[in-house]
């Protein structure tokens, strides 16, 4: 059926490109994604059906004479050949070349030259966004010292962002000289301020002062403006305001970018509330929080922001960034709700052009809003970890939306975090002023809300791997059934195929197996029984019921004549029973359902029982004993959220095949018990070196195991494993609500205030 015009939004995607200054050190986000190298992403775009693409040409990347303008032609060309519609980015949140700053008079100057030279270079070029999120990058460069100029008063953010709008403006008319049907699309992070009865005048001010970069470009601020006497008491002039109003420059098209954390609430009740939220503005002094965290009602959420924004304006809107730095659920619930609450609006008579999928290749160290290198990455449409981009479920998604304007998983028939009580971490409360939109509906989870959610099966209900498996679904809202084998026995194909049907799940994870390594010399029968022929009835009836299928295999199934570390593709190689009983385990499974996911992996610990290496090391030492540490065997360790999560992950992902899924680097267990003993506080010397022979244990080992992948390393160091293993272990020794996992808002959600100001 024909759509109607009010049917016909958009899908767009972007290419995280910020390039950064701290200091005198440039953070380029297309370095690090690989994407400067690779000109074929642009195929893995067009594949998914986008309109458009937020994309840059950035002056930093442009300030050398000669230009070097091949990188460019090659890719804007091709999305031309691909009929793919380029937002061309100019500055994204950057401060421009070395010789400049956000609070140099030139600064306005020469990105329009640089504009100037884009335009005549590629006069078909429609769309254009010369400063990504002007307000933003004005306050994180010059009111919180995050970025260079690295400035933290009001009458630098203020003049920063006057030179960024006049940038604009400039820009435009610049290319406008050249090609006069040239389009603004100008972007702006935006959120909305809440607060008590007392602080009403603060969140009041707030919520004026996020409308400052359009309005001055749409020449609405003039005297009456309620934040004009702030911008006048940061040393702005009214002589500096008049070009806004004579010669305005009106956005296009107006490109909302809304994180989750956007939304703050202001409290005068200091002592609900941790340290680092408290601050002030010299009047009163006041706690500032996510207010999903705090706000019983829920916040205004996609659909009262673009409301907010088209009722002000009345220009048309996209949101032009729609990303959640967290587990890939989250990550398409978010995206699903954006969708559903523009295409709602739209079917209001708003003018909500596109929903735009950021960032399609992920993005690097917004956890920390980029200030530092940590190798944080937050994976998008696709995941960069890999030899080649990899499409994760965002990328079916938005593949579902941009070509039939839908698209179903079973994750979505459960909520958020963000709409699920366990989001408010303080004491709940209800803003002064009602959250316009809270209770509007549009999101996606409503057509599920008669039937129950499919759950995802799990077998091994009493080990460590299976409850693992459950704390996590249930914080992660997937809904889960665990079983245990007097319910469910994998090796009868009658009891296999019964509670299938009877649970009906949309996927299944085996976490049931034999794991005694060395009593399985003796028991090689067992062993094979419940290691291969239970993953082999639960391939078949998973095969015939079209399920997903994740297993476990292990290290083990290599002989240990490598010096590095083992890879997806490498032979196996067993020494004992149980690695054999692996080893024919994965092609047989493999055999019968080869889109099933196969994990191997090897010497996870976690922080809720005390069965594991790291925990049992720690004990030891607390009581005095010694222990006896392998010094000659390498391997490499595996926190067990960051195994599981990742699993999840792929599962929804609907990824396949033989993974390595580890936490990155190799150490011996010697090494690894003296780590935990130093971070622990324990005594060392309780440690008492052995080597594999000397240990005598009846199932021979590998004397090297550790595992690396050439499909992608999705774990972090084993040291980052560890440091995360003691601050769980803490909180849940404290019998603390489980810490595990805590849903993120982070990454690209971390763009907020850290401090407010006092409106004069």
């Amino acid at each position: 059926m024909q759509k109607s015009e009010k049917e016909c939004l958009e899908m767009w995607g972007g290419v995280e490109c910020t390039v950064n200054r701290v200091w005198d050190e440039y953070h380029e986000q297309l370095e690090r994604s690989g994407h400067v190298r690779r000109l074929t992403d642009l195929d893995l775009f067009a594949e998914l059906g986008i309109r458009a693409l937020r994309y840059p040409v950035l002056w930093e990347r442009h300030a050398q004479e000669p230009v070097d303008w091949v990188w460019a032609d090659e890719r804007l060309h091709r999305l031309h050949d691909l009929d793919i519609e380029p937002i061309i980015g100019l500055i994204h949140h950057g401060s421009g070349p070395p010789n400049t700053s956000l609070l140099d008079p030139k600064f306005p100057t020469g990105l329009a030259e640089h504009a100037g030279a884009v335009a005549k270079r590629y006069p078909w070029v429609k769309c254009y966004t010369p400063v990504n999120e002007p307000l933003t990058t004005a306050r994180f460069s010059c009111l919180y010292g995050h970025w260079y100029p690295h400035k933290k008063d009001l009458v630098s953010f203020a003049r920063a962002l006057l030179i960024e709008c006049e940038a604009v403006k400039q820009s435009m008319w610049t290319i406008r000289k050249i090609n006069p049907a040239a389009q603004l699309v100008q972007t702006e992070d935006m959120g909305k301020t809440f607060s008590t009865r007392l602080l009403a005048y603060q969140s009041e001010f707030e919520n004026e002062r996020r409308w400052l970069s359009l309005d001055l470009l749409c020449g609405h601020f003039n005297s009456s403006h309620p934040v004009w006497d702030y911008l006048s008491w940061c040393g702005v002039t009214a002589d500096e305001l008049k070009p806004f109003l004579d010669e305005p420059c009106p956005p296009d098209i107006i490109g909302i970018n809304y994180y989750v954390a956007g939304e703050r609430f202001l409290d005068e009740r200091l002592a609900h509330y941790p340290q680092f939220t408290h601050g002030g503005n010299g009047r009163h002094g006041y706690a500032d929080v996510e207010a999903v965290r705090v706000c019983t009602n829920g916040t205004a959420g996609p659909y009262g922001i673009l409301k907010d924004t088209w009722e002000r304006f009345h220009l048309p809107v996209a949101v032009t960034e729609a990303h959640l730095g967290c587990t890939r659920e989250e990550q398409i619930r978010w995206l699903m709700e954006v969708w559903h609450a523009a295409r709602c609006l739209r079917r209001e008579g708003a003018d909500i052009r596109a929903v735009t999928v950021w960032s399609l290749l992920g993005a690097f160290d917004w956890h920390c809003l980029v200030t530092r290198c940590e190798g944080y990455y937050e994976p998008g449409a696709f995941d960069v970890r890999g030899p080649a981009p990899r499409p994760t479920a965002i990328a079916h998604c938005l593949r579902g939306l941009a070509t039939h304007g839908r698209y179903d998983h079973p994750v979505l028939a459960n909520k958020g975090w963000w709409r699920r009580p366990q989001r408010l971490l303080y004491p709940p409360v209800r803003p002064y002023r009602a959250i316009k939109g809270a209770d509007k509906c549009p999101y996606p989870f409503r057509q599920w809300q008669h039937k129950a959610a499919r759950p995802i099966l799990i077998t091994g209900r009493t080990g460590t791997l299976g409850q693992a498996f459950g704390r996590i679904c249930d914080v992660r809202g997937l809904t889960c059934r665990l079983v245990a084998r007097n319910e469910m026995d994998i090796v009868d194909a009658l009891s296999v195929c019964r509670l299938l049907d009877e649970v009906n799940p949309w996927a299944v994870i085996n976490t049931a197996g034999y794991v005694r390594v060395d009593q399985a010399e003796a028991e090689p029968e067992r062993c094979f029984r419940e290691n291969v022929e239970g993953p082999a009835q639960l391939a078949s009836a998973c095969a015939e019921r079209n399920l997903p299928l994740v297993t476990f295999s292990s290290d083990l199934v290599f002989g240990g004549h490598h010096n590095r570390p083992y890879m997806e593709s490498d032979g196996v190689n067993p020494l004992n029973i149980y690695g054999h009983s692996k080893a024919v385990m994965e092609k047989e499974v493999l055999r019968i359902l080869p889109q099933a996911l196969l994990v191997r992996t090897s010497c996870f610990f976690g922080p809720w029982d005390d069965y594991n290496f790291v925990t049992t090391i720690l004990h030891s030492l607390r009581r005095g004993e010694k222990v006896a540490v392998t010094t000659d065997v390498v391997i490499s360790p595996t926190y067990l959220p960051h195994l599981v999560d990742a699993c999840l992950d792929l599962l929804i992902d609907r990824a396949g095949g033989i993974w390595h899924l580890a936490n990155e680097g190799t150490v011996t267990w010697a090494q690894l018990a003296y780590k935990v003993a130093a971070w622990g506080g324990e005594r060392k010397q309780l440690l008492v070196e052995k080597t594999l022979v000397e240990l005598n244990l009846p199932a021979p080992r590998p004397h090297y195991s550790a595992l690396g992948s050439e499909r992608g390393q999705l774990l972090p160091s084993w040291e980052t494993a560890l440091h995360r293993y003691f601050a769980d272990r803490k909180e849940f020794e404290a019998r603390i609500q489980m810490p595990h996992y805590t849903p993120r808002n982070s990454g690209l959600s971390e763009k907020k205030d850290s401090f407010s100001e006092t409106p004069k």
